[in-house]
């Protein structure tokens, strides 16, 4: 058959098409099926298994990757994971966010992926220790994402060796030494970021005349002397500068004519006076921070009114200069002006459509808050002297604006008076409202429920609001709330118990009349619980059964009418305050408290104190002062270690518990360990488990009825500054400690068998002998109660009877060797 030549084309090219085909699919389809390399699939597997995973599913981002890995899958189909396609070798590992927790040690297994060019290990707060010199070996990287870990000490010198590196971030660690030399000699860097560290020193001139360099972000650290941005001689790449929270002195040196790119510019916090003129020239910026200089000068704000591109300005902490003139070209959209010593609001605002974020707290503006601030979506006007709101209950149909904008209102230590204004219920899409330290009066409204699917944060402490509490108005989406130091009456709102994301709860100094809440243990991550100051009343015990508060690190119920015992194993599932602070948690409630609570009130070393800022984090408290409590101080409290104020004082604790109650066999759980708390009574001595709490600074027991000795192993709590136990019925010689005898007698007072310093009564030989006795008696009681709780262990499986029979042998013999064995365990 004879073909034309068209046809003869068509031939070709189909049998070309079918070649590339199958090619294609030996290249890409075949390795495909078992792309991964065993060596490479190992090595990530060893490095999966370095490390455990803490999930937290309050953190959006949440999203641990390893959990899914399949030692029996094809790695490269592993999240998280890239290979290159020829060669099966892994390219590119990616988990930032995926809550590992441990060190990246110098032996891992990760440095065995040779071929990495991405390592992003990034958002994972828990991930610790020196960063290894072993990192030196991986010299294909590009991109190196180590930010908002824990890593601590310096950079090891054998990062110089990463000679391909583009992309390095660092931030948000615990990093120090002198700026890393060796980053100038990586000629094609594009992006480093140290900030959020404690870097130290000078930085190099030579730094900036890096051709590459697109992003450099030191900012907040403590790097000082003068700054040379040297002399530039070719138009800079370099678009980000991050050079505030150090401290430089003196003037930036150098020129910056040659900075024509540049559109982030953070100089805050800038320690010696600066003559921001030299960048005016930079008409492309977008956003500058020039906050709280160290030197206040007036600052004229027409200065900035020709950067035709600004969209972020942060002016705070600077003496504001605004002419009722200005006209302010840029589509500003977030506007910082806290601390400006302004006395009203700058009229330009109001014509500024594209304005959706303004803080201008803690200034001294009067008057009426202006109708038009509801159109913005964040909205910060606390610390000022408003009275009152502008505008009829219509005032969102003639806004401008649908009334759902608003998201964010801040607009505590103000002047307002009278009722919360209803036009607030209006905001459907509010999240956070503070409206903390005014004059409000009278009820909550009802219509507060409009917006209870989206509101997080409510904080309306320090008013003069009254009656019930309404229940429609807490909503799933709680996370803070705070109505202390109020008028507010009846129960506790049981719509609380659906707020499953509740981490902060104060209702101090109200006159709520409840019992105590219970099903507030179901709330899975709560934190802070204040209820002092109430007259909450009945027991704080649950009858046959634990309070397991196990994220709980302040717990006030002082002052009220509380009665009752406190079960042995009252303590034993509060698991947050038997260990350090997890890191990754410390953060999540920074960012949802520090930002809006001034304070909360607590009782530290006998008097009273606010508890502000990072003391939410460190501080671990329990306040059952001023009620009714009586019987044993419970020895589950020695499993606290992390306990830092500890007060029990004006109550009934003797020891003397009511016989139904000893009858009562309650197990619990700890870390394992299961023990029968119905043994763990005493004659209302002070439990030696106090000895436990290493980090105590504050203890408090006055004005009870205990009995007996203070526990000589208190003197090895080396932070506890204060302490008091007056008005008790203690006896035997005060302990020798440094920081016992420090104390003032005071401390010691109204207890008539208490002798030795600080107290000017002296033991005589009897009454030490009888110390001697007392703490064999001690010693022995330990014992017998150890033995106790092995029995109702043994005896919880196959019968509670056997259980006490081989206690009570037990007991009676109580072997070296099977203390021994306990110890071991304990």
């Amino acid at each position: 058959m004879i073909h034309s030549c068209s046809e003869r084309k068509m031939i070709t090219w189909s049998l070309c098409l079918v070649f590339f085909l199958s090619y294609s699919v030996l290249v890409f389809a075949s390795p495909a099926k078992n792309l991964c390399r065993p060596d490479q699939r190992d090595a990530l597997w060893d490095f999966k298994n370095d490390f455990i995973v803490q999930k937290d599913d309050r953190l959006s981002y949440s999203n641990p990757k390893t959990e899914s890995w399949r030692n029996n899958t094809d790695c490269c189909s592993w999240d998280g994971v890239r290979c290159y396609l020829q060669t099966g070798n892994v390219v590119e590992l990616n988990l930032w966010g995926s809550f590992l927790s441990g060190p990246l040690r110098s032996n891992s297994s990760l440095f065995r992926l040779q071929h990495l060019e991405i390592l992003n290990l990034g958002s994972n707060p828990n991930l610790y220790g020196n960063i290894p010199s072993s990192l030196g070996n991986l010299s294909y990287l590009t991109d190196l994402v180590l930010s908002d870990c824990g890593f601590t000490g310096e950079l090891p010198d054998s990062m110089g060796n990463l000679n391909r590196l583009i992309d390095l971030r660092l931030y948000n660690n615990k990093l120090h030494g002198n700026f890393p030399l060796f980053l100038l000699n990586l000629s094609d860097i594009t992006q480093i970021s140290l900030s959020s560290n404690n870097f130290i020193g000078s930085i190099p001139s030579s730094l900036f005349l890096s051709p590459s360099l697109v992003v450099l972000e030191l900012s907040g650290n403590n790097f000082s002397g003068l700054l040379d941005i040297g002399n530039v001689s070719s138009p800079s790449k370099l678009r980000n500068l991050g050079l505030g929270r150090n401290n430089f002195s003196g003037p930036i040196l150098g020129s910056t004519s040659k900075l024509v790119s540049l559109k982030d510019l953070d100089l805050s916090f800038w320690r010696d006076s600066l003559n921001f003129s030299i960048f005016l020239h930079l008409t492309s910026l977008e956003r500058l921070d020039l906050s709280y200089p160290n030197t206040r000068i007036m600052v004229d704000l027409d200065l900035f009114s020709h950067f035709k591109s600004l969209w972020d300005l942060n002016l705070s902490g600077n003496n504001l200069k605004i002419s009722s003139t200005l006209h302010f070209p840029s589509p500003i959209y977030m506007l910082k002006l806290s601390s400006c010593n302004l006395s009203h609001f700058p009229k330009f605002l109001q014509s500024k459509t594209s304005l959706s974020y303004l803080d201008i707290s803690a200034n001294q503006i009067e008057g009426q808050v202006p109708e038009w601030l509801w159109r913005l979506r964040y909205v910060d006007i606390s610390q000022n002297s408003f009275s009152s709101f502008e505008g009829p209950s219509d005032v969102f149909r003639r806004s401008g604006r649908q009334p759902n904008s608003t998201m964010f209102f801040l607009g505590s230590d103000n002047l307002f008076t009278g009722e919360i204004p209803r036009m607030i219920c209006e905001l459907v899409n509010l999240q956070t409202l503070v409206l903390s330290n005014n004059n409000f009066s009278g009820f909550i409204p009802q219509c507060f429920k409009n917006f209870n699917t989206t509101i997080s944060v409510l904080h309306l402490q320090n008013n003069s609001l009254s009656g019930a509490f309404p229940q429609e108005s807490i909503g799933g989406r709680l996370r803070s709330l705070d109505v202390g130091h109020n008028r507010l009456s009846g129960k506790l709102p049981k719509s609380l118990v659906n707020c499953t994301q509740l981490e902060f709860l104060n209702v101090e100094d109200n006159r709520f009349n409840d019992t105590f809440p219970f099903w507030l243990r179901s709330l899975p991550i709560l934190q802070f619980l204040v209820l002092r100051s109430n007259k909450f009343h009945g027991p704080v015990s649950y009858p046959q059964d634990s309070m397991n508060f196990s994220k709980l690190r302040i717990f006030d119920v002082s002052q009220n009418l509380f009665t009752g015992v406190l079960p042995s194993d009252y303590f034993a599932g509060w698991s947050a305050m038997s260990s350090p602070v997890v890191y990754v948690e410390a953060i999540v409630h920074m960012l949802v408290f520090q930002n809006y609570h001034k304070s909360v009130g607590l009782t530290n070393k006998g008097s009273n104190m606010d508890l502000v800022g990072s003391g939410f984090r460190i501080y671990k408290t329990i306040d059952v002062s001023g009620n009714r409590l009586e019987g044993d101080i419970p020895q589950s409290i020695g499993l606290l270690k992390e306990l830092v104020v500890l007060n029990m004082s004006n109550n009934a604790f003797t020891g003397h518990i009511q016989g139904h109650l000893l009858a009562t066999t309650a197990f619990c759980s700890f870390k394992g360990e299961k023990f029968d708390s119905s043994s763990m009574h005493g004659p209302g001595h002070i439990p030696p488990s106090l000895s436990n709490l290493t980090n105590l600074q504050s203890l408090d027991l006055s004005r009870n009825r205990l009995s007996g000795t203070i526990p000589p192993d208190l003197e090895k709590l080396t932070f506890l500054a204060w302490m008091n136990f007056s008005n008790n019925m203690l006896e035997g010689l005060i302990p020798q400690g440094t920081q016992i005898q420090s104390q003032n007698s005071s401390s010691f007072a109204q207890n008539p068998g208490l002798c030795g310093a600080p107290l000017k009564r002296s033991c005589s030989e009897g009454a030490e002998e009888a110390r001697k006795q007392e703490k064999e008696n001690e010693e022995k009681e330990e014992k017998d109660q150890v033995l106790s709780w092995i029995a109702a262990a043994i005896g919880y499986g196959p019968g509670v009877f056997c259980g006490f029979v081989i206690g009570h042998i037990l007991s009676s013999y109580r072997h070296d060797w099977l203390m021994r064995i306990f110890r071991s365990f304990a």
